[in-house]
């Protein structure tokens, strides 16, 4: 049965959702990249110690589905996004301790790290799986990709505040300072997290209160089935599958170029340190542009179904693969001016393709068998999660194999730009191919009673 207007959340209740992402984005700032700075320069230990924890706390991410499994047995998010920052918390005091811990003994620190890193992967992929399922299930369709925008600039401004009012009270450095400020943003982001959450769930769903795609009779008695059936059930849906190499692929291509953009800057064009951060910004500004965007034309249509959504997804990705092709040829033009407006480019294209992607996974998520929303975005967030973490590593591992072949470093970074763009591509086909598959995964819902 359709749910009643006043069960979708309204704009304010949206924002205090985007202060769990902002909290839960200014503990994973800390520890994935002032820790990261600090071992490598203050304690002058090889980078790929934070860098193996970094991926280690990407990977441990793989447990996002039975997350969000958990999520629908409850049949409630609260308690799952209160757990995950606490454990998310707790994890980035730790990794702060660990700092002081490797300055004394390096294998006890190391031991430290890695349990700590460990935690802030759990304590996310609990909070974040169940943030998003909540949004997935209280939001109104037409408003889902302007709620990911606000939920994920509420993100990055979690980021750049906790990246600035940290620095300052970091000065002068010292071990003592980083636990004190770790901890007080770790407190912080508990306290955050759970006034933003309060009453935002009742205890018991009623069933004149059912979320669009939940059967009245269905929730009254919760799902017996194990999570290794609920995963079962659900990776049968052609749906499930096709997104979830989308996000992969996509995600792959959007994080790859992360570290060989400003390389490739220096060597093409001769930028300096302070000229390569400022095309950072660049790009960053072009996410933002293109999320705003998107979000304001989508928020003003009359009605947004999932074959809108999936439009601006496969156009993002095209214009991204051509984004990154400008990039490639932007070497033999060796014009400054026409590389920048690539880069601009490419992040306006990327920041509409991701908030139109999130927004149709919150859609696609109710699409299916009943009461798995949890599993699907937790098999979607564990994909995302892989492709980050394997992101760096892929683009710039294939950046170093083809400066041997090739012997020129920007001919090398031009040629990973080039697989890039294609990989932009395959994530277009895939988008598609999961629109297609549409009329199947919803006569599948309508026999189970959604």
């Amino acid at each position: 049965m359709n749910a009643p207007e006043t069960t979708y959340l309204t704009w304010p209740q949206i924002a205090r959702l985007g202060l769990v992402q902002a909290s839960l984005g200014s503990i994973v700032v800390l520890t994935t990249s002032l820790l990261n700075r600090v071992m490598v320069i203050e304690l002058a230990l090889p980078a790929i110690l934070p860098g193996a924890l970094v991926a280690l706390h990407y990977f441990i991410q793989l447990i996002r589905p039975r997350m969000g499994f958990g999520s629908d047995q409850t049949r409630r998010a609260s308690p799952w996004i209160r757990g995950g920052i606490l454990v998310l918390a707790s994890g980035g005091v730790l990794a702060a301790t660990s700092t002081i811990l490797l300055s004394n003994s390096v294998v006890l620190g190391i031991a430290l790290a890695t349990v700590a890193f460990l935690m802030i992967g759990i304590g996310v992929s609990s909070s974040g799986t169940a943030l998003l399922v909540l949004l997935a299930k209280r939001v109104e369709p037409k408003k889902k990709a302007a709620a990911a925008t606000c939920v994920w600039l509420m993100m990055i401004f979690g980021f750049a505040f906790t990246a600035s009012v940290s620095g300052k009270f970091l000065t002068p450095f010292s071990f003592e300072r980083l636990l004190m400020v770790s901890s007080t943003v770790s407190v912080i982001a508990v306290v955050v997290t759970f006034l933003a959450i309060w009453g935002m769930e009742s205890p018991v769903a009623k069933p004149g209160q059912l979320t669009p795609n939940v059967d009245a009779a269905e929730s009254d008695s919760p799902s017996k089935a194990s999570f290794r059936e609920a995963f079962a059930e659900v990776w049968k849906e052609s749906r499930v599958r096709s997104f979830t190499w989308f996000v992969f692929v996509s995600m792959l291509a959007y994080s790859s170029q992360d570290l060989i953009l400003e390389p490739f800057a220096a060597v093409a064009f001769g930028f300096t340190p302070a000229q390569t951060t400022t095309l950072s910004g660049l790009q960053n500004g072009g996410v933002l542009v293109g999320m705003l965007a998107l979000a304001f034309i989508t928020s003003k249509a009359k009605s947004q179904t999932l074959t809108t959504l999936s439009n601006w997804t496969i156009g993002g990705c095209l214009a991204s693969a051509l984004a990154m092709l400008g990039l490639v040829l932007s070497g033999p033009i060796a014009n400054v001016v026409f590389f920048q407006v690539a880069v601009f480019l490419l992040g306006i294209f990327n920041g509409a393709f991701s908030i139109a992607a999130i927004g149709s996974m919150m859609q696609f998520a109710s699409v299916g068998s009943a009461r798995r929303e949890g599993v699907r975005m937790g098999i979607w967030g564990a994909s995302q999660a892989m492709a980050f973490g394997l992101g760096g590593i892929i683009g710039t591992g294939l950046s170093d194999i083809a400066r041997i072949v090739l012997g020129d470093p920007a001919s090398a970074y031009a040629f990973v730009f080039f697989l890039e763009g294609v990989l932009f591509v395959v994530a277009a086909y895939l988008s598609y191919q999961t629109r297609t598959q549409k009329q199947t995964s919803n006569m599948s819902s309508h026999l189970v009673g959604v």
